[in-house]
């Protein structure tokens, strides 16, 4: 019998890594578990990807990719007459009750990047990329760095310390670095 062609197979090893993950951690990643949950053979997960690590560094790749699309389509639809702080505060804040498996996901994958240096360039990527859409809405490129550091941190203390998310206090904290009292639209441009 003769090797059936199967052109979404890489895309199906990709997502059940994602998804052995999201269930298992990093830890629980392997290439026997992602074949399972793709349901293909073994040998087709070492065939398209030798190493674990080209595994986590395809599985992020998707990720970041789904995650900046989102970040790029919000930024592209704020209204402009809005204060920046006020709106990325809202929008924050339906992240944080939306699908936390899904953040929680994104989080390990880029924390995996601290021992998978494979991974390093692309959770940079990630950050660099966000900064750059950011800057629609802030004054520099320093100031879009800022609120990406922040931007982190909450999500963090969300994820973690399950503190509960204070959008008021965020959008005062998101003014300060964007260097205004309560936002007054974009920055002139």
């Amino acid at each position: 019998m003769g090797r059936r062609y199967d052109p979404e197979r890489r895309q199906r090893i990709i997502d059940a890594a994602a998804a052995v993950v999201r269930e298992s951690g990093i830890g629980g990643l392997g290439h026997r578990a992602v074949a399972a949950a793709a349901d293909v053979p073994l040998g087709s997960t070492t065939y398209h990807f030798a190493t674990l690590d080209d595994l986590l560094i395809a599985a992020l790749r998707q990720i970041n990719a789904e995650w900046l699309a989102e970040v790029r389509h919000w930024v592209e639809g704020v209204d402009p007459a809005a204060p920046p702080a006020d709106e990325l505060a809202r929008w924050l804040g339906e992240q944080f009750t939306g699908d936390r498996a899904r953040m929680e996901l994104e989080y390990e994958l880029y924390f995996a990047a601290l021992r998978h240096e494979g991974l390093r360039p692309l959770a940079a990527e990630c950050l660099d990329e966000m900064a750059r859409m950011l800057t629609r809405l802030v004054p520099d490129a320093t100031t879009a760095r800022a609120v990406v550091a922040l931007i982190d941190g909450l999500t963090l203390q969300v994820l973690l310390a399950d503190r509960p998310y204070d959008r008021e206090g965020t959008s005062a904290a998101l003014a300060r670095i964007m260097g205004v009292d309560g936002g007054n639209g974009p920055p002139a441009g």
